[in-house]
């Protein structure tokens, strides 16, 4: 499940609307070790494409 999330994630990286939506799915669907290893994904996608940036709040950290 969290190889799929980090497709579907990657696919809708191009709209910080959709991939907020897509991230709220799959916090709520993954498990509590695959939420950290998404938020590592998260921080390094969002070095690429820094409009996603508000999408951290999601996280809470």
């Amino acid at each position: 499940m969290f190889e799929y999330t980090k497709t579907v994630l990657n696919k809708v990286s191009f709209d910080p609307t959709l991939f907020c939506k897509e991230l709220q799915k799959a916090l709520q669907r993954l498990l509590p070790y695959e939420i950290e290893e998404l938020k590592i994904y998260i921080k390094s996608l969002i070095l690429q494409n820094p409009e996603l940036n508000q999408c951290l709040i999601l996280l809470k950290e």
